[in-house]
């Protein structure tokens, strides 16, 4: 509940969310998906829909639309169908679309994420395939052109309950399923390019004088960044109690209306009347046939779904020590959050390796224009110089120097720390001899480690330093400690 014009408002939001599946061809024809190709150089009889021309089904559509509905907690439907949805606009060149209806191929989903200290639960309602329009454009001179290079580009379109509250949960849900699509592989989820396209529907309850009031639904159409999406929400909520002080009209059927975003103004504004579903003339397409979903095939792909993302956020966090805005950049690129993994299988101490992915190893991979996976280290070898920090036969520096030369060489990092001249020494015999020679060259020190309790902690590091110098960074610095603090409580016992 918020407060608009002195009322008590309840915002009601829906999402209907359009993703591009990361398909190489056309939902329908085998025409090639191509972000920027010249105008109308991509496409068919089909996708053009010329007489006689019949579409046959992208099968790893389908498949990409049943993993991300299992993400979604979603029922995967049996049977369903594919429809005609009559309308007509320049860039529908069949003046049809071909979408699902009454028998979409999931439905009665939950998606849940973190939002301000607490878990939001949005159902969803439908997800259903069907195929984009093209594009008009109203960039040329005196006219307006149209390109068909997207006609047939197949969607996943996810449909919520109106469960959002407010324009800050709307675009963290927007956020958060973007993150899963792309970690999926179910679309490359680029913003620019279209990918993904939401349309809120807004309507707010008015509590005034112990009634509620319901404004009519407006949609807002083609959203295409998580700003933009946030304003048209964040602005059509006091538009609409506004314009009901001044109306007083309330929700009926078919007084539902479109409104586009101004992104200069930050407004939304009048569109065409929203039709209903009748006004779209759904009948079964004749040309297609019922699509049987397999239970043994959406087995097979529940168990190929990977681990999602906020799990594996959440895993990362406690297992590999990790802050949470680090374990959340890591999961981002799946292909570094599995090596990663398997690094630890390969028997990595996971602390150490946390720390490694989140300096050394992004420092290189920012460094060559790559993840940390594109700079392909094995995991064995990511284990094995894990675990000579791990067990001390290495420090943090050293570490450092033997990865930059882990990604020109493929030998294990133990022989190539040999190499450097970087193992630290375990001799206790060897140590000792420098301990000595270190607490005889400083006297002063030795004195305030053992006389000054205001100087002491900074002496003893600095004792610990001029052993670490002499013997050229190689020696064991939990030895070297244990050594220096038997040296000095002999000598305070003495």
């Amino acid at each position: 509940m918020v407060q608009v014009c002195g009322l008590d408002v309840e915002p009601i939001i829906g999402l209907e969310i359009h993703v591009q599946l990361a398909t190489r061809t056309k939902m329908f024809c085998g025409c090639p998906l191509e972000f920027g190709a010249r105008p109308n150089s991509r496409v068919c009889p089909v996708c053009l829909g010329l007489p006689g021309a019949l579409p046959v089904i992208n099968r790893q559509a389908v498949e990409l639309g049943v993993q991300a509905a299992l993400a979604l907690n979603c029922s995967i439907a049996e049977l369903t169908k594919w429809d005609r949805k009559s309308y007509y606009y320049p860039d529908l060149p069949k003046n049809y679309q071909i979408s699902q209806y009454d028998l979409p191929l999931a439905f009665d989903g939950l998606f849940e994420f973190p939002i301000d200290d607490r878990i939001a639960r949005i159902r969803i309602l439908r997800a259903h395939l069907e195929e984009d329009a093209g594009k008009n454009v109203h960039d040329l001179p005196g006219c307006s052109g149209i390109d068909l290079n997207r006609a047939g580009t197949p969607l996943l379109e996810i449909v919520t309950q109106p469960d959002l509250r407010s324009a800050d949960e709307a675009r963290e849900f927007a956020v958060q399923l973007q993150r899963l699509v792309h970690y999926l592989g179910v679309s490359h989820a680029d913003m620019q390019k279209g990918h993904l396209r939401f349309e809120p529907n807004i309507n707010v309850r008015i509590h005034r004088d112990g009634q509620v009031f319901v404004t009519p639904i407006v949609e807002v159409k083609n959203l295409n960044s998580f700003r933009s999406l946030h304003g048209a929400i964040a602005y059509e909520i006091p538009r609409q109690v506004e314009e009901w002080l001044a109306t007083g009209v309330t929700a009926a059927t078919g007084n539902k209306r479109n409104r586009g975003w101004d992104d200069t103004r930050e407004v939304t504004v009048p569109q065409r009347e929203k039709e209903e579903a009748h006004d779209y003339r759904y009948f079964p397409d004749p040309d297609l046939v019922p699509l049987t979903v397999q239970a043994a095939w959406v087995a097979e792909l529940r168990e190929r779904q990977p681990e999602l993302p906020l799990c594996r956020t959440e895993r990362f966090i406690s297992e590999y020590s990790l802050p949470p805005r680090d374990a959340h950049a890591l999961v981002e690129d799946r292909a570094t959050a599995d090596l990663l993994d398997h690094a630890a299988e390969a028997g990595g101490d996971k602390v150490v390796l946390g720390k490694h992915f989140l300096s050394l190893w992004a420092r290189f991979a920012n460094e060559r224009g790559t993840t940390i996976a594109g700079l392909r280290i094995s995991p064995g070898r990511l284990a094995e110089l894990a675990n000579l920090v791990a067990t001390g036969r290495i420090n943090a520096t050293a570490a450092a120097q033997v990865a930059e030369a882990m990604l020109a060489n493929h030998d294990a990092p133990t022989v190539l720390a040999e190499e450097l001249g970087l193992m630290q020494s375990r001799d206790t015999d060897r140590i000792a001899a420098w301990v000595t020679e270190a607490l005889a060259a400083n006297a002063a020190a030795v004195q305030d480690a053992l006389a000054n309790p205001k100087k002491a902690r900074a002496a003893r590091g600095f004792l610990t330093g001029q052993v670490m110098k002499l013997s050229g960074g190689r020696a064991d610095p939990k030895i070297v400690g244990e050594l220096i603090d038997r040296a000095l409580a002999e000598r305070a016992g003495a």
